[in-house]
């Protein structure tokens, strides 16, 4: 008997706090919810490495989450609440960052990293090549 009393009592806490880790934001339609976690998907979480807005539990990512559902309900445009996150937070809050000066090394750094280790790999082949000893003669059967 006691054993079912706290199973009970287990479950009962296990639905309470997955109901609390549910942020309880009321849209007018489906399709401005769909809209909110488009754009929370687009934005990373400051905290969380490499989440979603949309996906963490953060503190700091749910009161994002709330700063843009506020904005969404106050009629501002996607680009108007990019805009508004990325002067409070810069370009590392968006995980498609334009392209401009600042973030070139995000955007060319990789490749330019590629490139330069296949360069490197080439000049290290080519020189043991050109430093390799002749192969030796063959030996032959009669000096046996």
């Amino acid at each position: 008997m006691k054993r079912r009393h706290g199973i009970v009592l287990l479950l009962g806490l296990c639905v309470a706090f997955a109901a609390h880790a549910i942020d309880p934001l009321k849209f007018d339609s489906r399709a401005q919810e769909l809209r909110f976690q488009h754009l929370t998907r687009e934005l990373r979480c400051l905290v969380c490495q490499n989440e979603s807005l949309l996906d963490s539990q953060a503190e700091l990512a749910q009161q994002m989450r709330h700063i843009i559902y506020k904005q969404m309900q106050d009629g501002r445009s996607d680009a108007q609440i990019k805009q508004y996150l990325v002067a409070r937070y810069s370009d590392y809050v968006l995980y498609d960052p334009p392209l401009k000066p600042t973030t070139w090394l995000l955007w060319f750094g990789p490749g330019a990293i590629v490139l330069l280790g296949a360069a490197g790999l080439l000049f290290t082949v080519r020189k043991r090549a050109r430093s390799a000893p002749a192969a030796p003669p063959p030996v032959d059967d009669e000096d046996w």
